[in-house]
């Protein structure tokens, strides 16, 4: 236990380099630790005040809110694994840089970290994990002939008003620490779009009852899609989002976009202030990992092509050995046997 605290004491250095984020750091807390005492809510890194103080009066939030860092860092870097830019900044927090900067992947990690973190509670409440809340609400509607509301809700509004509560807290400080206004603007902007996201995932699921396998009848409730489908949605509102500056409009500064400002900011649309690196190259400061020993697709016309990926620098080939299941017999009853097969495949990094 005393080793989980002195690494959450390390951690808790480095993430002062990040503002509006800064409790993604939660995502390194040792596994062994179990928050269940409130001077726990000192060494856990990242939060601001009132995100320790809503630590303190709901231990058992913290637990799920730790689970959703490692969510936004895991599903992050999937959703990005096919292009130079792929979410490595937040598995190391000296890079965080590229985050802050007003980027389009700000953008995006800010719209993820908001739906991840109300997605993760409102199934914490379904599964009984959070004694706080429990199932979503029953629909008002009346459902069709064969359709009947039951089973258990993911209880999208609370992890909404939490979520939001806990994520959106740093940009509402007063200090100038929390960043610049603009900046401010724009996180609580894409955070709203993140969570804008989250709505639109919330689908109807059912499941069948009747004679003999028959569906004569479906149990029905309203249930979230998994966050990698909340997070493809995101990436495509990232690759077409736009550059937004800070200009007064009436009585007061407001993010307006910056080559068609003859209209406001879209609701559904992700916003960014500052134009990326093309993240060809390593660069602390502006946070790029480079692309230097990236996978690369030969036979791909996408961003994960290896002209792509390499930015132009030509890639090595190598071998790689894999070992598969194959020749599979089913026996009567009931046991499947495979051999296995070696098989060689090539692969190619960027130089």
């Amino acid at each position: 236990m005393k080793k989980a605290f002195l690494i959450l004491h390390l951690i808790l250095l480095l993430s002062q380099l990040c503002c509006g984020i800064k409790w993604l750091a939660l995502s390194q807390t040792p596994s062994s630790l179990h928050i269940n005492k409130t001077q726990h809510c000192k060494v856990l890194p990242g939060l601001v005040n009132s995100q320790a103080q809503l630590c303190r009066s709901n231990l058992e939030l913290m637990q799920t809110i730790i689970h959703a860092a490692r969510e936004v860092k895991k599903t992050c870097q999937k959703t990005f694994t096919d292009m130079r830019w792929n979410c490595s900044s937040i598995d190391s927090p000296k890079y965080l840089p590229d985050l802050e900067r007003g980027t389009r992947e700000a953008a995006f990690v800010y719209a993820l970290s908001a739906a991840a973190i109300s997605h993760t509670i409102a199934r914490a409440c379904t599964s009984g994990d959070l004694k706080l809340c429990t199932c979503g609400p029953i629909p008002g509607e009346i459902p069709e002939p064969g359709y009947r509301w039951g089973g258990c809700a993911d209880n999208l509004h609370f992890g909404l008003v939490v979520g939001s509560k806990f994520s959106d807290a740093p940009m509402k400080m007063k200090k100038k620490s929390g960043g610049s206004h603009a900046n401010k603007l724009m996180h609580l902007h894409n955070s709203e779009v993140g969570r804008q996201a989250l709505r639109d995932a919330l689908v109807m699921k059912c499941k069948c009852h009747g004679v003999s396998g028959s569906c004569s009848i479906r149990t029905c409730w309203r249930g979230l899609q998994d966050l990698k489908e909340v997070a493809m949605d995101l990436k495509t509102k990232y690759l077409s989002a736009t550059k937004v500056v800070h200009r007064p409009m009436g009585t007061r500064k407001q993010l307006v976009p910056k080559d068609i400002d003859v209209r406001p900011v879209r609701e559904n649309e992700l916003v960014y202030l500052q134009s990326s690196p093309d993240f060809c190259a390593k660069n602390d400061k502006l946070g790029s990992f480079g692309t230097q020993d990236r996978q690369c697709n030969k036979t791909s016309s996408g961003s994960d092509s290896c002209d792509l990926m390499c930015c132009g620098r030509g890639y090595n080939p190598y071998s790689e050995q894999l070992v598969e299941r194959c020749h599979c017999k089913y026996h009567w009853c009931c046991y499947v046997t495979c051999k296995k097969c070696e098989r060689t495949v090539e692969r190619y990094v960027c130089k």
